[in-house]
């Protein structure tokens, strides 16, 4: 294998900072139309607001093959204004309320975008009991200071999106933002169509960009069904546990060891044949991977499978670090390793 291609770290960081919530993933989608112009030979939105994407093969009956990339992060969405000008969220994704303190946040309002910070009740540190201090709050009691005391109620809805404020990073060999998962995906799913250049494929080839990913793979159900794929390619990061205090059996990757080759977790369990196809590749093309699985969480290559009558499904998985908080961490290694194998496989078919 020849040395990989750069990385489009511009379209990363764009990805990641642009807020997306799950049913509120229309920056994303907006940003991704702007990327695709000239990849796709057709290109809808669908009821729910994924966005479906094909690439027309030479086949007289092509085969279907279909990459899911979710466009969601976890965030929340406004549930109570107080009259004080206090704002309280409910979490759409799963956070770790351990993650949340005195974190700022920018919540999206039809009138613009305002920044915040996030707290949870209670006393501060100089007047707080020591059983305080051991206490985690529940999601439930956090709350976010946008520092327009009553007018608040003026520009804030109830629905209304909110999304962490952290700055999109590279230090080392890493990148570090929020929302890594899953514009990850997001990435890999542009990046491996541009990497065909003109090439054409007996295959017929779709890339869904979905939406609600995070609440249970539901725009992924509503674009497997549309689709009705052959393969299903769930395209996600996965856990990089390779740190102070995990036992190394629960690692799932190493970071820098190569793109994750995903075999199963809770919703799904891959297909033999296509892990054997892309192992094989892999090797073949001398691009690092690993084997992955985790026992429990769920991915969108569990929908493909589902779909219809169903279908040979698999996960490409970029493991990460801090996975679900604003430091998520990436190897840059794994991810070229992941646009490479998708770029791959496609090539073949």
């Amino acid at each position: 294998m020849t040395d990989s291609a750069p990385l489009n770290i511009d379209l990363l960081k764009r990805l990641c900072e642009t807020p997306g919530v799950p049913g509120q993933e229309d920056r994303v989608r907006d940003l991704i139309r702007s990327e695709i112009d000239g990849l796709f030979d057709a290109v809808e939105e669908d009821a729910m607001g994924s966005l479906l994407c094909r690439r027309d093969g030479t086949g007289t009956e092509p085969l279907k093959v279909m990459l899911l990339c979710h466009m969601d992060e976890i965030g929340f969405l406004v549930s109570h204004i107080t009259e004080q000008g206090y704002v309280y969220v409910q979490p759409v994704g799963g956070f770790d309320p351990r993650n949340l303190f005195s974190r700022r946040v920018r919540v999206c309002t039809e009138g613009g975008d305002l920044l915040g910070v996030m707290n949870p009740g209670g006393r501060p540190v100089h007047i707080a009991s020591p059983e305080d201090r051991k206490k985690v709050p529940e999601i439930s009691e956090f709350f976010i200071d946008l520092g327009l005391g009553e007018a608040t109620a003026d520009k804030v809805r109830v629905g209304d999106m909110v999304v962490m404020e952290e700055p999109f990073l590279e230090i080392g060999d890493k990148v570090v933002s929020k929302a890594l998962d899953n514009r990850i995906a997001c990435w890999l799913g542009i990046e491996a169509i541009r990497m065909l250049g003109e090439t054409r494929t007996d295959a017929e080839i779709h890339v869904a960009f979905t939406c609600q990913e995070e609440v249970g793979l539901r725009g992924a159900r509503t674009a497997a069904f549309a689709v009705r794929p052959d393969i299903g390619i769930g395209v996600d990061t996965t856990l990089a546990c390779d740190t102070p205090g995990v036992p190394e059996q629960d690692r799932t990757t190493q970071q820098g060891k190569g793109f994750g080759l995903h075999i199963r977790d809770g919703s799904f369990i891959a297909d033999r044949g296509l892990v054997d196809t892309f192992a094989n590749l892999a090797e073949a093309e001398e691009i690092p991977f690993q084997r992955t699985m985790l026992r429990a969480g769920g991915q969108d290559g569990a929908a493909a499978q589902q779909a219809a009558a169903g279908a040979r499904a698999i996960g490409i998985v970029v493991g990460t670090r801090y996975i679900h908080t604003v430091t998520e961490m990436i190897h840059k290694t794994d991810l070229a390793a992941a646009r490479d194998i998708l770029g791959a496989y496609l090539r073949t078919m």
